[in-house]
């Protein structure tokens, strides 16, 4: 469908145990898929690894860290050469101090950082620690890509702004994270419209 010239990147959403990772993505070799996102459990540190260690002769990366909630983990990752692309994920990561660990120990190990944005306002938060990585960590766009999901932006005072497939540096100050007061409202719960509604069905 997206042909040879493309890149194909795979997703298991934790699926798979190891051997059925190994197996499935090893039959898909012949398409070249850049990595397996999330193949395992997101806690088995090692079986990441062991995953990794089968797919590297075929060319082929794994994803992961979007479940991950802490510095730890990804040292743990990373340390174990479990993961060849680094997914932080701006909330459950729990901080920004918490995120900008991950983006210099990545940098440490030489592991590109191509963060989750999959959730509501996920994308206009992950824009600030990409331009980081960018400017400040790796001056690298190398095997860096950045997620994004085109929707539920108009309920934030700042959406995020792509041009040709590319985040755009926020213009206005602050984390990008603040929602729209008519937004909040509607969406409160139980009093909200939205959850009235529901409620009425």
């Amino acid at each position: 469908m997206i042909g040879p010239e493309n890149t194909l990147m795979i997703d298991a959403n934790q699926r798979w145990d190891v051997a059925e990772a190994i197996s499935w993505v090893s039959s898909l070799a012949e398409f070249k898929p850049l990595w397996i996102e999330e193949p395992t459990s997101p806690d088995d540190i090692l079986g990441h690894a062991a995953i990794s260690k089968a797919l590297a002769p075929l060319g082929i990366g794994v994803a992961t860290g979007e479940q991950c909630h802490n510095r730890v983990m990804f040292k743990q990752f990373l340390q174990a050469s479990a993961l060849q692309f680094v997914q932080i994920d701006c909330c459950r990561l729990g901080s920004v101090n918490e995120n900008l660990a991950v983006l210099l120990m990545a940098h440490k190990f030489q592991v590109p950082v191509c963060p989750h944005a999959g959730g509501v306002g996920l994308c206009e938060l992950v824009q600030h620690l990409i331009l980081f990585d960018y400017i400040c960590v790796s001056a690298s766009l190398s095997n860096r890509m950045c997620e994004y999901v085109d929707h539920l932006h108009e309920h934030f005072t700042s959406p995020v702004v792509i041009h040709d497939a590319r985040y755009m540096p926020p213009k206005d100050a602050g984390y990008s994270c603040e929602m729209l007061e008519s937004s909040v409202q509607r969406h409160h719960y139980p009093e909200g419209d939205v959850w009235k509604q529901l409620k009425n069905k």
